[in-house]
This record gives structure tokens, C-alpha cells and sequence, in this order.
């Protein structure tokens, strides 16, 4: 079994490695780096890759750059401690205006709630912020600290006990940090913990519906656990999430083998190798595709 953990925000990141795990043309992002979305360079690190999956929610829903560039220069002036929106605050779009989600609600500009409309000049124009909304903003910005202060500690070798303590300070900044219930459900899966590890994975789900990480580790754990069916389900739900997501199709080929569907598996292996033909584990993928078409293909025929 493959296993991927959540990025980490103390390593750098290519572009091509960015574009493959975003599937992103070096086009749009020359082009988003022009306009200042974001930063230039030829490595992005864990705050950039979150501002670009932000930036590409947006264009899905057909939110001009233009006006997202308004945004967040709104933003900065009347929030000064947030420096880089896109990746630190929680930002969507919903019927035709910018959100920002923050203390739970969805606030607008015009009536002191932080929704901005996608009219330039009402986006420009001043912004009231409650106070309770400050708070917020830098209760997660803090909760942001605490997760990155956990994956340092596990990157060191620090006793599990203090990432551990980590992740659940920056839950108790913000509860819905499905990066460090992400983590956190790691750290129990590592030590055999499986009933805590798969807790949290689904309080992850449950707190990011979206974060196809957190169906692909479910996947994992029920592999873990013997049970093949759910760890295919996840691993599917994964690939709904991202269909580009190389990994989920890389364990659902070896789910597929254990059950004796091959055709599936060899299926698999081949989305696998279209998307990752390069890496170490793509020789492990064509072994056994190789292996597969032989005892598939070739026994079907001499039978």
C-alpha cells in the first residue's frame, strides 16, 4: 500500500510538481503570477499551494481574476494582520459573490458582513469588520502555526506525544482544521491505534467534504484493517474529488488484485502509469501490470 500524508509546509514544491498535483498549465499560472495572485519563482511552498487550490475554486465557478485581485487587496487593507489571504483565510463562491467564511458566516461587505459583491467598485469600497470576526482570523492563523509547529515535530523525530499535542491546539484554535484531524488520524494509524485514526479521518470528511486526502487515507485504514470493499469505496470517492489523483488509483489497483479483479486492476495500473510514469513506484505499477496481462490475457487464451 502506497501511503500519502498531508503537504508540509516546511518543504518547497516544483512547478512541475505543482502543476501535476493541482493539474494546472504552466500557462495559467505565468499568467496568475503577471497579475499578482501570486507569488513568482520556480518553487512554491505549502501557504502557495493553498492559495492556488483556492484560486482554482474560483475560476470553477467562473470568478474573473480581475475581481478576485480586487478582493484581495480589499482585504489586505482592512485586515492588516492577514498577509496572504487566499491561503489564510477561508474563501469560496456563492451565488455570484465572493465569501469569506469566517465565526461560521458568510459576511458582506455593504451591510458589515464579509461577502463581497463581484462589482468592482462595491469589492473597492469600504468594509466593516466586527470584532468577532478579527478574532476568528487569528484564531486560525494561530490554529495554521500549531499545525505547522506538529509537522515540524514529526519531521524530527519528536515523540508522537508532542505532535500529537500540537495538532490538538491547533483544533482548539479551529475545529474544522481538517489538516490536523488529517494528521492527527496519521499519527494513531502509525502507532496501530486504527479506531482513533479512523475518528478523526471521518471528523476530516466531515469538516472538509472535499479533501479527497482524507477519503484516500480512509481508503488506507480499511485496507489496513482487511476490508476491502469501504477501502475501494474511499479510494473511489478519492478519485471523484480528483480524478488526477495518481496515488488513489495506484491502491485501488492492489485493492483490485486482492479480490481477484484483475481486468479492474490492470485498468488501474494504467491510470496510475499515465499520470506517474516517471516516479520510483512506476516500477512496481508496470511489474504488475506486466504480471497481470500475462496471467490474465495469456491464461484466457491458452484456456
Amino acid at each position: 500500500m502506497r501511503a500519502v500524508g498531508a503537504l508540509s509546509p516546511k518543504q518547497d514544491y516544483s512547478r512541475e510538481n505543482v502543476r501535476r498535483m493541482l493539474t494546472v498549465s504552466e500557462r495559467q499560472l505565468r499568467s496568475w503570477e503577471k497579475q499578482g495572485l501570486i507569488a513568482g519563482g520556480a518553487v512554491f511552498t505549502f501557504s502557495d499551494i493553498i492559495a492556488l487550490r483556492t484560486l482554482l475554486k474560483l475560476r470553477e465557478k467562473r470568478v474573473p481574476s480581475r475581481t478576485i485581485g480586487q478582493a484581495i487587496h480589499s482585504l489586505r487593507s482592512k485586515l492588516s494582520h492577514i498577509e496572504r489571504p487566499l491561503s489564510e483565510l477561508r474563501i469560496s463562491s456563492d451565488g455570484g459573490k465572493i465569501a469569506v467564511h469566517l465565526s461560521g458566516q458568510k459576511m458582506e461587505a455593504l451591510t458589515g458582513q464579509l461577502l463581497l459583491n463581484f462589482d468592482a467598485a462595491q469589492i473597492a469600497g469600504p468594509m466593516a469588520f466586527p470584532e468577532s470576526t478579527v478574532s476568528r482570523a487569528a484564531s486560525w492563523r494561530e490554529a495554521e502555526e500549531w499545525f505547522q509547529r506538529g509537522l515540524t515535530l514529526e519531521e524530527t523525530g519528536a515523540p508522537a506525544e508532542r505532535a500529537i499535542e500540537a495538532y490538538n491546539k491547533a483544533l482548539e484554535c479551529n475545529p474544522e482544521a481538517a489538516g490536523a484531524l488529517v494528521n492527527l488520524g496519521t499519527v494513531y494509524f502509525r502507532s496501530g491505534k486504527l479506531a482513533k485514526a479512523e475518528a478523526f479521518y471521518r471528523k476530516a470528511v466531515a469538516a472538509d467534504p472535499q479533501y479527497a486526502l482524507a477519503h484516500f487515507n480512509l481508503g488506507n485504514l480499511y485496507d489496513e484493517k482487511g476490508d476491502t470493499a469501504r477501502a475501494r469505496e474511499h479510494y473511489l470517492a478519492a478519485l471523484k474529488l480528483n480524478p488526477k489523483y495518481a496515488d488513489a488509483y495506484f491502491n485501488l489497483a492492489l485493492v483490485c488484485e486482492q479480490v481477484g479483479d484483475n481486468l479492474k486492476a490492470v485498468s488501474y495500473w494504467n491510470s496510475y502509469l499515465k499520470l506517474d510514469a516517471g516516479s520510483p513506484w512506476a516500477q512496481t505499477a508496470r511489474r504488475q501490470l506486466e504480471r497481470l496481462k500475462e496471467v490474465t490475457f495469456v491464461g484466457s487464451r491458452s484456456s
